[in-house]
């Protein structure tokens, strides 16, 4: 046990994997929610209300915020683990 204990002190200089508080809802979230973000959804809004209005433009290009937005959401949470793991030896939790 004390070769994993040094190996363990070596590899995550003294953190574990699950200590702190990891997740969503954090001050940089609402930063970029609410702050960044406002001319994306200046941006839609428009593309609804504007003059001359092209709803299917429109959908067509929600769709495509949705789905990049998706794909970088899931792939950092992909990659979160996976440094959690290389790392810190665990994987990151809410708790």
């Amino acid at each position: 046990m004390a070769l994993a204990d040094t190996l363990a002190t070596v590899l995550y200089h003294g953190y574990e994997g699950t200590e702190g508080w990891t997740g969503f809802p954090n001050e940089g979230t609402i930063i970029i929610f609410g702050v960044v973000l406002l001319p994306i959804y200046v941006m839609i809004i428009a593309w609804f209300t504007g003059t001359p209005r092209a709803t299917k433009t429109g959908l067509l290009g929600v769709t495509y915020l949705v789905g990049i937005a998706t794909a970088m959401w899931v792939s950092m949470l992909i990659l979160t683990v996976l440094i959690g793991i290389i790392f810190y030896g665990a994987v990151p939790s809410i708790s």
